[in-house]
């Protein structure tokens, strides 16, 4: 079939606009990220004589870093829709924020979220694959003190011991408040055939849009951090134990994204603006702390009804619109 003249200036438009943005985005990057890492660099005194302080800095500068990846999005016409539960009323209480995970442009798509939600985003911890400690990004993760948790299961038990040392650490003593997570533990695309199988195998429903959850980290995030009167558990750790100012996790904040026609934006799409403007959906649903249960099966079971849930949730966006 013959290229019209129409088609190929389309074509060439498009690869244009994207050479552009590459090079528009490595420009940030070398002057924003450096920046970042060296104003830290001359704060370390400040450090020393008032951590509380140089931690309120490195909030307000890694905000403007995700503002700033935010803005590739909005810029290349991708912008977000909320629904459900007004998440930016809990947005000074500490909170666990569970997400199904599609692509790396989940990440990108909460950055832009969330950028709205009063001091959220430079209170906030991520967990996320340690493959993201090796991209741009990383250096800025690693000084905000997130977790790169590495997949597998010959690794699993040891990273959640290194996950608990990890919130003991670094999550009040920089002040955190929402820490966000990806249960499913991978991209659906690559998770759901395994995901599926395993259902099959327990009798468990069978998933199209999610893949079943995965427990571990969830459980030490709540034991950690959650304080001993809520939630029946004896001990929130001792991460709540040495800040008896701490009320303790609070909330579980229960977050699906969803894409048109179920395809979801990749960090390549993001940054290169080819795909035409997408309206992503995102759904919120808060539950108080106190109504997720602490016994292993109990919780394993609450946590396969949010993604059900989810499930639900998506199939009817995909049917529907």
């Amino acid at each position: 079939m013959a290229v019209t003249l129409e088609q190929a200036r389309r074509v060439g438009y498009t690869c244009l606009k994207a050479l552009l943005r590459f090079a528009f985005m490595v420009a940030n990057n070398l002057v924003a990220i450096p920046s970042y890492v060296l104003y830290l660099i001359v704060l370390q005194p400040l450090r020393i004589l008032d951590s509380k302080s140089f931690w309120y800095i490195e909030g307000v500068l890694f905000k403007w870093l995700l503002a700033m990846v935010a803005s590739w999005g909005w810029w290349a016409g991708y912008t977000v829709v909320e629904w459900g539960d007004d998440v930016k009323a809990v947005s000074e209480d500490e909170a666990m924020v569970l997400v199904n995970h599609q692509a790396t442009g989940d990440v990108c798509t909460l950055m832009m979220c969330l950028q709205d939600k009063g001091t959220v985003v430079r209170q906030m911890m991520w967990l996320m694959d340690h493959i993201f400690k090796y991209t741009n990004f990383g250096i800025v993760s690693l000084i905000h003190g997130d977790f790169f948790i590495r997949q597998g299961r010959a690794h699993r038990d040891q990273q959640l011991v290194l996950l608990k040392d990890h919130l003991e650490k670094y999550y009040r003593s920089r002040s955190r408040k929402w820490i966000v997570l990806f249960p499913e533990g991978g991209f659906l695309r690559k998770r759901r055939e395994t995901s599926q199988a395993f259902a099959k195998k327990n009798n468990l429903p069978f998933l199209k849009h999610v893949t079943l959850p995965r427990l571990g980290a969830t459980q030490v995030i709540l034991k950690t951090l959650v304080a001993p009167q809520e939630n029946g558990t004896p001990s929130g750790g001792d991460g709540v134990r040495k800040e008896s100012k701490s009320k303790g996790l609070q909330w579980v904040i229960d977050t699906t994204i969803a894409y048109p026609k179920a395809e979801p934006i990749d960090i390549q799409t993001w940054i290169l603006g080819y795909r035409q403007p997408t309206v992503t959906h995102v759904h919120y649903r808060i539950f108080p702390v106190k109504d997720v249960p602490a016994e292993p099966e109990a919780l394993t079971n609450w946590l396969y009804q949010r993604f059900i849930e989810k499930e639900d949730l998506l199939t009817h966006f995909y049917e529907t619109g």
